[in-house]
């Protein structure tokens, strides 16, 4: 049975990732896609991926996810590259969001990499 401090921790990640999928389809994000990182990276528990139409339509994405985070008292995020509104990265510790424009989306393609299935440990190289 999960310690009760473990509960905690998980109950406020699956708080977190409610609130980013919702905050995104609020904001009528395109290719909502939600990876599992738990066991794959230390980055955090989740990487979620999402698309704008525009420049325009990337950063108001990234701005209502930032003030839903906050509204939920989920801290204030992270953010990497709001100036441009290319590729938009926002870590909020536990869930990592990426925004992108579909063209820049596409070259950089990081749902394939994340979804790739793991490894076993003894491969041989």
């Amino acid at each position: 049975m999960p310690s009760p401090a473990r509960i905690s921790v998980d109950d406020a990640v699956s708080r977190a990732i409610k609130t980013v999928l919702a905050s995104l389809e609020d904001s009528k994000a395109e290719n909502i896609v939600s990876i599992d990182i738990q066991g794959k990276s230390s980055l955090g528990d989740y990487m979620v991926v999402a698309s704008g139409r525009s420049h325009r339509h990337v950063a108001a994405v990234a701005d209502h996810l930032l003030k839903a985070l906050k509204d939920a008292g989920l801290g204030t995020a992270r953010v990497e590259g709001l100036s441009g509104a290319d590729w938009v990265l926002i870590d909020s510790g536990d869930i990592i969001v990426h925004v992108f424009r579909p063209e820049v989306r596409e070259f950089y393609n990081l749902e394939k990499m994340w979804q790739a299935p793991d490894l076993e440990e003894e491969t041989l190289h």
